[in-house]
Parts: structure tokens; C-alpha cells; sequence
């Protein structure tokens, strides 16, 4: 009776430690995929929105239900698709090759994750290379979750405990956290983070569309023509109310101390508009101003129309 009872302790005794490895992999992964989607978010064309102090307090406040989520999800992604991968890997290794073989896993991981791109591809027709990008990413982390704990049920090797393996992962994934972290700052400080084109007088002066039928008309000369123009109030219940603005009056662009803050201060008869700032790019600059609460990240966009004097950039 003694030697079943030590052989059903071994067996949870393997498969907890199978299951931290997978489970502590899968959270540094995520952190990993974290900074790396910081670093491509500040690569692409944005305004620049200011962060919300209330939103930060909240964020920093569900932090541990968030954690605690992300455990449940890295325990249920481990036992239902990181556990098996490695049991069909290894089945399909002693099956065709003889032995268990570790390129398997990266095979089977990459033929299991391809049925969600298919279905984005067809369903939602996402970006076909976009797609394939997230295949590729997807497919490498289930591989190197699985190749870890396949390294705990190979013959041969040193038996380690689920505390082990935990602090193990920790120990090699903070410094990969470190190590991602730094490489993304030195990325963004040598400049590779988006900017907004500098416009200059001579850059703003043209007209501007919302694609809605508002134009706003701005010549070298320093005279404005809105047509219908929306700009926006907050009433008495905070709600935003929304006007259209047609007239005549004056603008001025103020270079501020970067691009990031360039600001088109444009005055009209009884219109109340705001100050505009720019985003975009050199061929294709933008003016937004904010929508009620800035908190909202809401906005209000006008394009550059190519004006018959104007010539374009290439």
C-alpha cells in the first residue's frame, strides 16, 4: 500500500511543478508582451493624450484583482493548452521519430494557434500581416512555456519542486523584465518614439476638413473662415453640448518649446474655439482639439485639404 501512495504524491508532486513552471513562464511573457506593446504604441501616430491622474489611482487600486485574474488565466491556459501540448508532443515524438523530440512543440504550438488567425483573417478581415505577426508571437510563447515544462518530465533530469521552479522563473525572468525594460528605454530616448510633424506658420496656413462638411480656412495673411465648425461646452449636468461656428476672424501659431506642444490659436466671431493642436504626420498633419473632459481622450479632428496652391509633399 505504501509504494502506490508514494507514486500518486510523486505524480501531484510533478505535476505542480509542471504547473508553476507554465503558470510563473506565462506571467513573465505577459509582462514581456506589455513593454514590448508600450514601446509599438509609442512608435505610432498619436496625439499625445494626457493621462488621468483618477485613472491611474484606479488602475494602481485593481492591481491585485487584476493579478489575481491573470493568475486563474495563466493556471486554466496552462492545464488546458500548455499541459496537453507537451503530452501530444511527446506522443507524436516517440510515435514518428522514434523518440521525443523538442522541435514538436514549436510545430503543434504553431498548427494549434493557427485556427484563431484563419478565423480573424476571415470573420473580422483583420490585417492579413498583422495577423500573422500575432500568430507568430502567440505561437513562440505557448512554445517556450511548453519547452520549459517539457524539461520537467524528461528522463534523466533533476527532480525539482514546484517552489523550485518558481523562484527559478523569477529569478531569470526579472532579469529579463529588466533587461526589456532598459533596451525599450534606449530605444525611445535614441528617438524612436512618434513625434508630431513640425508645421511652422507656413505648414498650418491651408484648409481643414472634418469630413463632415466643417471647414476651417486659414491663409498666410493671419485670417480665419470657419464653416460650420463644430466646438463644445459642458452644460449644467456636465454634458457636452455641441455648436457649429461660421465666421470670419484671425489665427496664430505659437512653435511652443517642442512638437508637442505647437499650438494654432484661432479667434472668430462668436465662436468659442478652442486652441488646436497637432498631430499626424508631414504629408498628412492633423488639428484636434478635445471633446468635453480631456480625461475622455475624445476628439475632435480636422485634415489638411489639398489646397489648389499648395504643393504637396511627395
Amino acid at each position: 500500500m505504501r509504494e502506490p501512495v508514494q507514486s500518486q504524491a510523486r505524480v501531484r508532486d510533478r505535476f505542480g511543478a509542471v504547473l508553476t513552471a507554465s503558470m510563473s513562464v506565462l506571467s513573465v511573457e505577459a509582462v514581456l508582451g506589455g513593454i514590448a506593446l508600450f514601446l509599438w504604441g509609442q512608435t505610432q501616430e498619436s496625439p499625445g493624450l494626457p493621462y488621468s491622474g483618477l485613472g491611474i489611482f484606479l488602475l494602481v487600486l485593481m492591481a491585485p484583482v487584476m493579478a489575481a485574474v491573470g493568475a486563474v488565466f495563466a493556471a486554466l491556459l496552462s492545464i488546458g493548452v500548455v499541459m496537453p501540448l507537451v503530452g501530444v508532443a511527446g506522443w507524436f515524438g516517440r510515435r514518428f521519430s522514434g523518440r521525443e523530440a523538442w522541435w514538436w512543440v514549436p510545430v503543434l504550438a504553431a498548427v494549434f494557434t493557427s485556427p484563431s488567425v484563419l478565423a480573424a483573417v476571415v470573420l473580422v478581415e483583420a490585417d492579413v500581416l498583422a495577423c500573422l505577426g500575432g500568430w507568430l508571437v502567440v505561437s513562440a510563447a505557448l512554445a517556450a512555456t511548453a519547452l520549459v515544462a517539457r524539461r520537467l518530465l524528461l528522463p534523466g533530469r533533476p527532480h525539482l519542486s514546484g517552489g523550485v521552479m518558481f523562484w527559478r522563473v523569477a529569478l531569470y525572468g526579472t532579469l529579463a523584465v529588466i533587461t526589456a525594460g532598459a533596451l525599450a528605454g534606449i530605444s525611445l530616448y535614441a528617438g524612436i518614439g512618434y513625434e508630431p510633424p513640425r508645421l511652422g506658420a507656413e505648414g498650418v496656413a491651408g484648409t481643414w476638413s472634418d469630413g463632415k462638411g466643417g471647414t476651417l480656412t486659414l491663409t498666410t495673411d493671419g485670417k480665419a473662415t470657419a464653416t460650420r465648425v463644430e466646438t463644445f461646452e459642458l452644460d449644467d449636468a456636465f454634458e457636452t453640448v455641441v455648436h457649429t461656428c461660421t465666421g470670419t476672424g484671425t489665427w496664430e501659431y505659437d512653435p511652443g518649446t517642442g512638437p508637442w506642444s505647437q499650438e494654432v490659436a484661432v479667434s472668430v466671431d462668436d465662436c468659442p474655439l478652442d486652441t488646436w493642436e497637432v498631430f499626424g504626420t508631414s504629408e498628412h498633419p492633423k488639428l484636434f482639439v478635445y471633446i468635453g473632459d480631456p480625461d475622455s481622450w475624445d476628439l475632435y479632428i480636422l485634415k489638411r485639404v489639398a489646397d489648389p496652391w499648395r504643393q504637396e509633399p511627395q
